[in-house]
């Protein structure tokens, strides 16, 4: 998100609308994920199984577990999520819809001819910017989930006054005359949950953004780190965690969390925002759940940059940034490099965007969307 006064991300997040109609193949079956490091590989594989397995299985007992307490309540409506993405962008006479029809036809032959995977290529041969000195000191090599997935120096996110040491970058994006700023992280290790919790405080942040479901197919595959029914609350050693309230949706949930400091007994709301859909095979919804999950996301943010993770941090968390950015540039009429977009994550953070699978999904939403605003167009 940017970083703005309250009122105005307020009204950025009115204005951050897309087109409600459903993306009809959007989605196409996507080619074997990619392998991409050395290091950890044994790790990483299972991680990239868990990232791209379906979330759909009826023995995934999560929803269930929550559903059944009273306390549930609606903070969106399928209406309201409908209404929060039917926008037109800003007409500045320039950029994308001064002819879309060649951008969406450009597109197109870049995912025909395959393109989108040649430019993928070329992004791997990319170096890392600095050693990550920090992230691989003996003392932190166990708060890192995956021993080749590390911060920049030069952008990693310090702890307390010591800058201690999490594995999380800042990623700052420029869109026009708006910069958009995030923390990117792992999810926390149990570990590394205090520190994941305080750098949620000491950055002011007031969304987290979750890319994946911690229990699949009926078995925890991450570490919960926020408090759930049917325990309601988490003592940390500075600050105590109490669940306010939640919704399930259809491909996200909606937690709203109350985080005490200790200390100064001073209290701050959480928005928890987790997707729950990603594809195994072709979905073709999942464009327009991710569209209207980030048109959430934008709408309950105003305060501090947002919290992204999936379990490397550059994988599913990488592909959110990424659209939520290309939203950005649609929604203001400006010329957009999708290549160039993600040159810049990956020089704040090294691997972002993982595979070419998740490069691919970048183009493909983005085509989704602007092929609705051509039809909008045409009414």
């Amino acid at each position: 998100m940017s970083t703005k006064d309250p009122e105005s991300t307020h009204n950025s997040s009115q204005q951050g609308q897309l087109a409600g109609q459903d993306y009809k193949d959007i989605i196409s079956n996507i080619s074997d994920r990619s392998q991409k490091y050395a290091e950890c590989e044994g790790k990483r594989r299972e991680s990239q199984q868990s990232e791209s397995d379906s979330w759909n299985n009826e023995d995934d007992d999560m929803p269930h577990r929550i559903s059944v307490l009273p306390r549930s309540r609606t903070f969106a409506s399928g209406d309201e999520l409908t209404q929060l993405i039917n926008f037109r962008p800003s007409l500045t006479g320039v950029g994308p819809r001064t002819d879309i029809t060649g951008l969406i036809r450009g597109l197109q032959l870049q995912i025909e001819n395959q393109e989108v995977l040649k430019e993928f290529m070329v992004l791997e041969h990319a170096k890392p910017v600095d050693d990550c000195r920090t992230g691989k000191a003996t003392e932190n090599q166990d708060k890192n989930r995956y021993g080749d997935i590390l911060p920049y120096d030069k952008t990693r996110v310090p702890l307390g006054e010591e800058n201690g040491y999490i594995n999380a970058s800042y990623i700052r994006m420029k869109v026009g005359e708006e910069e958009h700023f995030y923390i990117i992280t792992q999810w926390p290790l149990p570990s590394t949950m205090a520190d994941f919790w305080q750098m949620v405080w000491e950055s002011e942040s007031d969304v987290i953004a979750v890319m994946m479901k911690e229990v699949e197919q009926g078995q925890v595959k991450w570490h919960q780190y926020w408090p759930e029914p049917p325990h309601d609350s988490i003592h940390l050693a500075n600050f105590h965690l109490r669940l306010d309230n939640y919704q399930i949706l259809d491909y996200f949930i909606i937690r709203t969390i109350e985080m005490i400091n200790k200390q100064t007994e001073e209290k701050r709301v959480i928005s928890h925002l987790q997707f729950t859909t990603w594809p195994d095979h072709n979905t073709p919804k999942l464009a327009e759940q991710l569209v209207k999950f980030i048109c959430y996301m934008r709408k309950a943010h105003s305060t501090g940059p947002v919290v992204a993770h999936c379990s490397t941090g550059i994988g599913r968390s990488g592909v959110l940034l990424c659209v939520e950015v290309l939203l950005s540039y649609i929604e203001k009429d400006l010329c957009f490099n999708i290549k160039q977009i993600v040159r810049d994550l990956r020089d704040q953070r090294f691997g972002m965007i993982q595979t070419k699978d998740d490069y691919l999904l970048c183009h493909k939403v983005v085509l989704g969307v602007l092929q609705n605003l051509q039809a909008m167009d045409s009414y």
